[in-house]
């Protein structure tokens, strides 16, 4: 009896050390980073992130930080759904390098070629403009991006019309230029091509066999998910504001995907494995090395004064390019209302981050990533919360000085009542513009955002974001561009210019002559 009880107690110790030698060892490298994660949510009155850490072929680290849900306290995890912004570009090269690779396109034959429907400014852009160009931002164009954010439609079709009514600031292949419209219009071609739309091509070809079951490609279908996260902005209090989604299905191929850090996890380690993930392509290889070698120079200029560790700058396919204290860095950050996002990946140290999070514009992403980045590499401590937040707020001062020059101190009267001035305004490279009279104030609209003018001198008026929750704010609300009024030979109000692209000269938008006077929307 004594004996049979003494094998039980052995079997029971011997099982028991097996079961303490399954459980994973905590990696030291990642000591302490709840502390350090715990600051940098402090420091940017940042709502919350979540983070996924892959080496080779496997997860090494994931977890979330703060809160999904501020309001309810409903935390952040790794399955968390975020919006990842424009690290969905490069998903969308990878369709094209697919369909390379089945031989349906070359990337360097003119894309019109293959998409007729896509006219540029000229006749020589048209004619010479490739893939490889739109997918390196090296077609001319500059970026454009009040046009799909302030003059937001969900159809393809009219956001391709616009192009041809771009007007370039450099020859072709002259200069890097990031330009979010060639992204939309690569997918234009993907489904032109397929006969699918985007989305099903990204849900087919990489969610599936990745096992991404989480991630989706549009807001309807995040708001239909599980564990999601709401978005937020900071007030200049530092309290957090809820932002709403922001749908941009029109513009899908530049930035729609939303994901979790577990699922991007897969996607980091396809693209460090050569384009396999367990073991089945996923990523052609060729094209994968094509997408993460130089096809555009970013910046020519040797490294600064504060970044000494930072070699080059150039850009890939959905790829920025540097090289990092000597290692080989590829990396795309993303960013949409409400969210913030990183992707990176250090291909011949086989090491991967993702940082997924619900602030707006934030350097939080950022900062996680060059946090844990250097214990990865084995890299000399550098205290980059303090770095980047000083960085930030001297950015924001100049900024701020910079904004006060815009704004002129004189004040002599405009030439018409304000009620000359509404109207419908258009520009056919961005949309309408409605300028209406409410009480004794003038206001424009565009299809997300409503301005109050504020006259400044002449026709000139300033333009302040008027709030729907908060009203309008004079301290930070001011839009950054200022509209100025513009008369006909015979004295009426027919359009105004803005500056609405900073590298161009300003657009005139012309009056539509059948609506004299708009009321203010209901």
């Amino acid at each position: 009896m004594k004996l049979r009880i003494i094998t039980v107690l052995l079997s029971i110790a011997s099982l028991s050390a097996v079961a303490q030698q399954s459980v994973p060892k905590t990696n030291p490298r990642f000591d302490g980073l709840d502390t350090t994660f715990q600051r940098v949510l402090k420091t940017w009155h940042a709502a919350g992130f979540a983070v996924a850490v892959v080496q080779k072929n496997k997860v090494i680290y994931a977890k979330g930080f703060g809160y999904r849900d501020v309001e309810n306290k409903q935390p952040v995890t790794p399955n968390t759904l975020f919006a990842i912004g424009s690290c969905s570009k490069a998903f969308t090269t990878t369709l094209i390098g697919k369909l390379q690779k089945e031989g349906k396109v070359n990337i360097d034959q003119p894309v019109n070629n293959y998409l007729p429907g896509l006219k540029f400014y000229n006749e020589v852009m048209t004619n010479h403009i490739t893939l490889r160009d739109m997918m390196s931002h090296r077609t001319g164009l500059s970026r454009f991006d009040m046009s799909w954010y302030l003059f937001n439609t969900s159809s393809t079709d009219s956001l391709l019309k616009r192009i041809q009514y771009m007007e370039p600031n450099a020859d072709i292949r002259e200069k890097w230029q990031y330009n979010n419209f060639m992204y939309m219009a690569q997918g234009a071609l993907i489904e032109k091509l397929t006969g699918k739309s985007w989305g099903d091509n990204i849900k087919e070809k990489f969610f599936a066999p990745l096992g991404m079951t989480h991630s989706n490609v549009s807001i309807p279908e995040l708001l239909k998910s599980g564990e999601i996260s709401k978005g937020y902005g900071v007030k200049p209090d530092h309290t957090i504001d809820k932002l709403d989604y922001y749908n941009i299905d029109g513009m899908a191929p530049a930035g729609a995907i939303n994901s979790n850090v577990n699922d991007m996890a897969k996607w980091m380690i396809a693209w460090i494995n050569n384009g396999k993930y367990e073991g089945k392509e996923i990523i052609p290889e060729d094209f994968r090395n094509q997408a993460i070698s130089s096809q555009a120079i970013v910046e020519g200029a040797l490294p600064e004064k504060g970044s000494l560790n930072t070699y080059f700058g150039n850009y890939g396919f959905g790829w920025f390019l540097d090289s990092y204290n000597g290692h080989y860095r590829v990396e795309h950050g993303g960013n949409i209302d409400g969210f913030s996002a990183i992707s990176s990946f250090f291909p011949a140290d086989s090491i991967g981050v993702v940082v997924l999070s619900n602030q707006h514009g934030s350097k939080v992403p950022v900062v996680v990533k060059d946090i844990i980045v250097d214990r990865l590499l084995h890299l000399k401590y550098q205290d980059w919360i303090s770095k980047i937040k000083n960085e930030q707020d001297k950015a924001e001062l100049a900024s701020a000085k910079e904004k006060k020059k815009t704004i002129t101190t004189q004040h002599n009267p405009s030439t018409h009542p304000l009620a000359e001035f509404a109207g419908s305004y258009s520009h056919p490279a961005y949309g309408t513009m409605k300028i209406y009279v409410e009480n004794d104030s003038l206001f424009a609209k565009s299809k997300i955002r409503t301005y109050w003018l504020r006259h400044a001198n002449y026709d000139i008026f300033e333009l302040f974001d008027k709030d729907p929750k908060d009203g309008v704010n004079t301290t930070t609300g001011y839009a950054g561009f200022n509209l100025q009024f513009h008369m006909s030979l015979s004295g009426n109000i027919d359009g105004f210019e803005a500056q609405l692209e900073s590298k161009l000269k300003p657009f005139l938008f012309v009056r539509q002559e059948d609506i004299k006077q708009i009321k203010a929307p209901q």
